[in-house]
């Protein structure tokens, strides 16, 4: 059953709204924990480590993180394999260029798919950056991830890279929310209008949200 449910598209487009649903929620509260940032360092630190001790005494340290960790992975890899998976099958079945030249999809759908492979390659790099230190442009130091924030955010590559991938976010979600809407069945005619506004918003406060940060690192608001 659940290998049918998999192979249809209708199946493939729910893995894709509700995993990216997962995303977003993730997303709503990794922007607010990120503008902690602009209470100082004493704070910012202190919420990073509150993260690592959630759950406690019933969950061992980090034992929380991990398990959201693991649903972020599961959630990224399912709706990555179900955008490929459906773009594959739409393609076989569109064989030949479309007649009309002047393209009907929205900007925000026609890069959907080199928005989510940006994201992609962002995540890697993000992890790679203030999670390890692999590729930490100054001394990274564990455990105070304020200093280490504010060193990826002092170099002009490290802005650069944040700034593409979040506006690449925005436009993820301006689409994505709406259109998991209409697979999930929440979306009708009477609805189109409300849900296309809150996916505009959303997208708006997430992407001004997480610039903030970076913006705050080069105007000295943070240092």
């Amino acid at each position: 059953m659940a290998r049918t449910v998999w192979d249809s598209t209708v199946g493939k487009k729910t893995v894709m709204a509700v995993s990216g649903l997962i995303m977003l929620l993730y997303l709503v509260a990794h922007m607010i924990g990120n503008l902690k940032i602009f209470f100082g360092a004493d704070e910012f630190n202190h919420y990073a480590h509150w993260l690592r001790t959630v759950g406690e005494p019933l969950m061992h340290y980090e034992w929380t993180l991990w398990v959201i960790r693991v649903v972020l992975v599961v959630a990224v890899v399912a709706h990555a394999v179900s955008a490929y998976q459906l773009s594959r099958r739409d393609i076989r079945a569109r064989p030949s260029k479309y007649v009309h030249k002047k393209p009907r999809a929205s900007y925000a759908t026609r890069t959907m798919r080199w928005g989510g492979i940006i994201l992609g390659l962002f995540i890697v790099w993000h992890i790679l950056d203030l999670t390890t230190g692999t590729v930490h442009s100054g001394g990274f130091e564990a455990g105070k991830p304020y200093q280490n924030v504010v060193d990826t955010f002092s170099t002009w590559y490290g802005n650069a890279i944040y700034i593409v991938a979040m506006l690449a976010v925005g436009l993820h979600i301006r689409h994505g929310f709406w259109s998991a809407a209409q697979t999930l069945g929440v979306g009708s005619r009477t609805r189109d209008r409300a849900l296309k506004a809150v996916a505009n918003v959303l997208a708006l406060l997430l992407t001004a949200g997480f610039l903030a940060v970076p913006v705050g690192v080069m105007t000295g608001v943070v240092s």
